[in-house]
C-alpha cells in the first residue's frame, strides 16, 4: 500500500497539484483500493471457497457436514472476510489520521463482532437440523444446549460490542457483571425458568418433537412440533398453532398419548344405555329367532339356556317357590355373550389385550354396559372409522336380542 500511495503522489504532483490535493487523492485512491479488495474476496470466497466446500461435503460419506456447512453458513462465514481485509489494510491508509482511522478501527471490530456471532448462531441453527422428525431424549437436551449456546453467543457478542465502543477491555466489563447479576436473573428470568422446565420436561421423557399431547386449559389437541427455551409449539388437528411455555406443563397437567401410539393398541371404551323395561328373560320364540339369524347355533343355545336356569333349578331343590325357574337365558346375557365373541372374532380387534362387555351400576337413564377393548389401529381417521363400524353393528343388532337403546324423550 506505500509504494501504492507513492506512486500516486508522483503522478498528483507531476499533474502540477497541491500538496493537500495530493494528499487527499492519494487517500482517495487507497480507500478505493481497499474497497475493491474486499469486494473481491467476498466474490472469491463466495464463487470459489463455498462451491468447493460443498462439492467436499457432499463427497464425503458422513452426513452431518452437508448439515452443517450448508449453504447459510458458509454465506455467513464470507461475509467476515471484506471486513478483515478492510481490518488489516486501515493502518496504511489513514495512519495521518488517528482520530478517524480509531474510529473506522472500532466500528470495523464491531461489524467483525455481529458478523462472527451471526456465524455462531447459524452454525448453532444448522447442528439442531441434525436431529430426527422425533427427537429423543438425547437430541432434545442438545436442542436445549443449542438454545443456551445462542444465548451465551448473543450475551459474550453484546459484552464484546460495549468494550470496543468505549475502549475497554472485555475482561474488565466480565469481572463487573457480579455487582449486576441480580437484574441479569431478572431480566432472563423466563428464559431460566424455561431451561428448568424443558430440562425437567426431557430428563423425565415427558415430553418429545412429534408427540401427541392433550391440555384441556389451553385448548391444544395436536401434534409438537418444535419444543424451545421458552415455547413448545403445537400444531393442532383443525391446522392452528398454539405455543405454550415449559412451565406450564410442568406446573399443570397434559395428556401424552406416546404410549398409546407406540403400544399394541388404541382403546376403546363406549357406553351403552340400555332401557330397564326392555331386559327379560329369553323365550323360546327369541332363542329360535337368535338361532335362525346366526347369532348362536342349537348347540350354544342349549349351553346358554342351561347356564341361565341352573341357578333357578338350584334354588327350586330347597322347597322355595320359584315361579319363573328353568325359563331360560337374559336376553341381555344372550348379548353380551355374542358381543365379546363378535369383538373376539372381529380382525381390527387386538385379542392379546383387555376386551370385556361389562355392566355398570344402574342409573335412571338406563342400564350402562361397557365395551371394553384395544383396536389395532391409532392413526385417527382410520381408528375412528372402525370404531364407528363396530359401535354402528352393536346398535343395528341390540332390537333382535329384544333389547331397546334407552332414549329420553321431550316432556312435550
Amino acid at each position: 500500500m506505500g509504494t501504492i500511495r507513492g506512486y500516486v503522489e508522483g503522478i498528483m504532483e507531476s499533474l502540477g497539484f497541491s500538496d493537500y490535493w495530493t494528499t487527499v487523492s492519494a487517500h482517495f485512491v487507497m480507500v478505493a483500493i481497499a474497497v475493491i479488495l474486499s469486494l473481491v474476496s467476498y466474490f472469491v470466497c463466495r464463487g470459489l471457497v463455498l462451491p468447493f466446500v460443498r462439492k467436499l461435503t457432499i463427497k464425503t460419506s458422513i452426513e452431518w457436514d452437508e448439515k452443517v456447512f450448508n449453504v447459510r453458513t458458509m454465506r455467513a462465514a464470507c461475509k467476515i472476510v471484506p471486513a478483515i481485509v478492510i481490518w488489516k489494510l486501515l493502518p496504511h491508509i489513514f495512519y495521518e489520521y488517528p482520530v478517524f482511522e480509531e474510529v473506522l478501527r472500532r466500528l470495523t471490530a464491531i461489524y467483525i463482532t455481529v458478523a462472527s456471532t451471526w456465524l455462531v448462531i447459524t452454525l448453532i441453527d444448522s447442528m439442531k437440523k441434525l436431529e430426527g422428525e422425533h427427537r429423543t431424549v438425547v437430541e432434545q437436551y442438545f436442542h436445549t444446549f443449542c438454545g443456551v449456546m445462542k444465548i451465551i453467543a448473543i450475551f459474550i457478542s453484546l459484552i464484546i460490542i460495549v468494550a470496543i465502543a468505549i475502549n475497554r477491555s472485555p475482561l474488565t466489563l466480565f469481572a463487573g457483571l457480579g455487582a449486576t447479576s441480580a437484574i441479569l436473573m431478572l431480566v432472563f428470568k423466563d428464559v431460566i425458568s424455561g431451561l428448568v422446565a424443558g430440562v425437567r420436561l426431557t430428563s423425565n421423557d415427558m415430553l418429545q418433537k412429534g408427540d401427541w399431547i392433550t391440555v384441556e386449559k389451553a385448548g391444544i389437541n395436536g401434534i409438537v412440533e418444535d419444543i424451545t427455551l421458552t415455547t413448545v409449539k403445537v400444531r393442532n388437528f383443525d391446522k392452528t398453532i398454539v405455543t405454550i411455555t415449559p412451565q406450564t406443563l410442568v406446573d399443570d397437567t397434559f395428556q401424552n398419548w406416546k404410549g398409546m401410539q407406540q403400544g399394541e393398541g388404541r382403546r376403546v371404551a363406549r357406553v351403552v344405555y340400555i332401557d330397564f323395561r326392555s331386559i327379560t328373560i329369553a323365550g323360546e320364540a327369541l332363542r329360535k329367532e337368535l338361532i335362525s339369524k346366526g347369532y348362536f347355533t342349537e348347540e350354544e343355545m342349549k349351553v346358554a339356556a342351561n347356564v341361565g336356569s341352573g341357578g333357578a333349578r338350584k334354588g327350586a331343590s330347597d322347597g322355595r317357590k320359584h315361579p319363573k325357574a328353568g325359563r331360560g337365558p337374559v336376553n341381555l346375557t344372550l348379548f353380551r355373550n355374542y358381543m365379546e365373541r363378535y369383538l373376539s372374532t372381529h380382525p381390527a380387534v387386538n385379542k392379546d389385550l383387555y376386551m370385556m362387555v361389562r355392566q355398570f351400576e344402574a342409573t335412571n337413564t338406563g342400564l350402562p354396559i361397557e365395551f371394553y377393548f384395544f383396536l389395532k389401529e391409532k392413526e385417527w381417521v382410520r381408528y375412528e372409522h372402525l370404531l364407528a363400524g363396530i359401535m354402528e353393528y352393536v346398535y343395528a343388532v341390540i332390537p333382535d336380542f329384544g333389547l331397546k337403546v334407552y332414549q329420553r324423550y321431550s316432556d312435550r
